[in-house]
């Protein structure tokens, strides 16, 4: 078994504009970079996390399921969710990226945008980052 939080608080705000699940990712994505969150930390159960952040479960999920897809945490069945101990920083700047193009290729979709248009938008958010 691993290390239980200890002493790192979640707290979502109601009256933000970025969604409470965003807000969860953020914070915990920011423990485990901050060292707050040691790989091998294991992370409250959804319904724990929900009741103490004030939030529905379904929320925690979405947010447990972002940090896993981007490789900063792990879900081990029963025996519950862990910081994970990424294999390299190139491969988990890889998995976030695959992460944050999902949910970018997502929200294009539910606002109707043509996938050409979407991977233009990206093109040029590249080009003005040179």
């Amino acid at each position: 078994m691993g290390r239980y939080i200890v002493g790192v608080r979640f707290v979502v705000d109601q009256t933000e504009a970025t969604p409470p699940y965003a807000q969860l990712r953020e914070q915990i994505r920011a423990a485990i970079r901050t060292g707050d969150l040691p790989v091998g930390t294991r992370l409250p159960t959804i319904r724990r996390l929900a009741e103490t952040a004030g939030v529905a479960p379904g929320t925690v999920a979405r947010a447990y399921r972002e940090l896993e897809a981007g490789g900063l945490i792990d879900t081990r069945g029963r025996h519950g969710t862990f910081v994970s101990n990424p294999a390299d920083d190139q491969t988990l700047h890889r998995q976030q990226l695959s992460a944050l193009a999902r949910a970018y290729a997502q929200t294009a979709a539910r606002y109707g945008v043509q996938p050409a248009v979407a991977l233009g938008l990206i093109d040029q958010a590249m080009r003005d980052q040179e």
